[in-house]
């Protein structure tokens, strides 16, 4: 219902709103929309004395000077959300991620915050410094009235709850968050960095193994934009091994100490039913398992792939290798990438192509749905995937049978004729759903969206070959 965004991220400078000059919204044709500011926030420059202090306060006599004010002007500060709840609650550690949802009409913004210490007894610092952190609070800011709320959801926490005594009223009960809000919350980035930078080494039991560091997992890297990145944590509409339904995971691969193979990935579960649960899901040792790095070097190794690459990446052109996901499904894992070019004189990426890796299959294509059309080897409008795809996995020919990563148990057909029929439909309905997400996210109807990103999750489970658990 309020679309403007007076209190956000880059909002870094103070504003003088309810002015006689109208505030510009939105272009409209050849001229611009404007409006005014309604909202509840802000000092009235009701007196002059008022406006001497603020122009004093900012360096500027315009605010002095100025005859556009009227009886509604007010002058908005401290309008970035990292100052703004920096000035309410100082003794909070602020999660790098705050994120925008809509909830009731409404644009507003939730940011995690964390009670922390160095110099809890007995415990193990983490790589940035505190050796205890707690996501105690969920702070809530209004993008448009720039009201802050904190919502005290770990009650058992006693920073929070010293602080709160401290100051009565400031943390509110989890019970009073409106619902609407509740299904936005998502488990943060920060802290589950800094859990995995921990459990790294203390997954290990016995303590000799620990203490020789035998079996530690390392930080994976990936190449992003030309450089080698660590792989940052990140959220997947996924269904679970044993769960029948999709739902809302943060995601991270841990790779071997000195090695670039998967031995496990961390999971942080988000839907309201299961927040806050963590997973370990750790891959068999007698077995390779493809970690980012070497999915990387084998995506450099590929010579078709590699000279598209080289001869995009020509003068006046960049090559950009986005974020390569891992995404689990049902006992193998899924590598998707995608592959920006960017000219020289634009600062505006275009996506090109589409890398998808699966076993020993990789396929580059224009869109997600021929290159899992290709890996599978199944038709796609009506179109037959070329011989290569179509090819048994590390075998010169015939009908081929591929085999589970997580157990090498085989899986059911994925050369079979009618396995292929079934998959290109399977595909076409992927490639439908992706639309009508795609347009749904533009329209803002984020409800609508999750829904169809669920679907696109059951079609993808569907679309891999079955066979036993382990």
């Amino acid at each position: 219902n309020r679309p403007e965004i007076y209190f956000g991220e880059l909002t870094t400078t103070y504003v003088l709103a309810g002015t006689r000059t109208g505030e510009l919204d939105f272009a409209r044709g050849e001229e611009n929309a404007t409006t005014r500011y309604a909202g509840r926030t802000g000092v009235p420059l009701s007196n002059s004395l008022r406006r001497l202090a603020f122009a004093m306060r900012f360096g500027t006599e315009k605010i002095v000077l100025s005859s556009d004010f009227t009886p509604q002007t007010r002058v908005l500060f401290a309008r970035t959300l990292r100052e703004r709840i920096g000035r309410l609650a100082p003794f909070l550690r602020i999660d790098r991620d705050p994120y925008l949802v809509i909830a009731d009409g409404r644009l507003l913004w939730i940011a995690d915050g964390y009670t922390t210490s160095a110099r809890y007894p007995y415990a193990q610092p983490a790589p940035q410094g505190p050796n205890y952190i707690r996501n105690a609070v969920k702070i809530v800011v209004d993008a448009y009235h720039g009201t802050t709320d904190f919502y005290l959801v770990d009650p058992t926490d006693p920073l929070a709850a010293t602080w709160g005594r401290i100051f009565p009223g400031l943390l509110k009960p989890a019970a009073a968050m409106p619902e609407a809000l509740r299904r936005h919350m998502r488990y943060p980035v920060d802290l589950f960095e800094m859990q995995a930078m921990v459990y790294a080494n203390y997954h290990m039991q016995d303590p000799r193994v620990f203490y020789n560091r035998e079996d530690a997992w390392a930080w994976p890297n990936e190449i992003f934009a030309g450089q080698t990145t660590p792989v940052e944590p990140y959220y997947v509409t996924m269904r679970l091994p044993g769960e029948r339904e999709t739902e809302f995971v943060l995601i991270l691969p841990m790779t071997a100490q000195r090695r670039d193979n998967m031995v496990a990935w961390l999971g942080a579960r988000n839907d309201p039913a299961n927040y806050g649960q963590l997973l370990t899901f750790r891959f068999p040792k007698d077995r390779v398992v493809f970690g980012p790095m070497q999915v990387e070097s084998r995506i450099n190794q590929d010579t078709t792939i590699s000279q598209a690459l080289t001869l995009w990446n020509q003068q006046g052109s960049r090559v950009i290798r986005g974020n390569l996901l891992v995404i689990p499904i049902e006992e193998s894992l899924l590598y998707i990438e995608p592959v920006f070019l960017q000219a020289e004189t634009s600062q505006l990426p275009e996506l090109k192509r589409v890398i998808v890796v699966h076993g020993q299959r990789m396929a580059m294509e224009e869109t997600l749905e021929r290159a899992l059309a290709r890996v599978f080897g199944v038709t796609v409008d009506g179109q037959a995937p070329p011989p290569d795809a179509r090819a048994p996995w590390g075998s010169p020919g015939g009908p081929a049978t591929p085999t589970s990563p997580l157990q090498g148990t085989p899986v059911a057909g994925a050369g079979a004729a009618s396995g292929a029929d079934n998959g290109a439909a399977l595909i076409r309905r992927a490639a439908e759903a992706y639309r009508r997400a795609q347009d749904l996210l533009r329209r803002g109807d984020l409800g609508a969206y999750q829904r169809e990103i669920e679907e696109i999750g059951r079609v993808l489970n569907e679309l891999e070959p079955r066979g036993p658990r382990p």
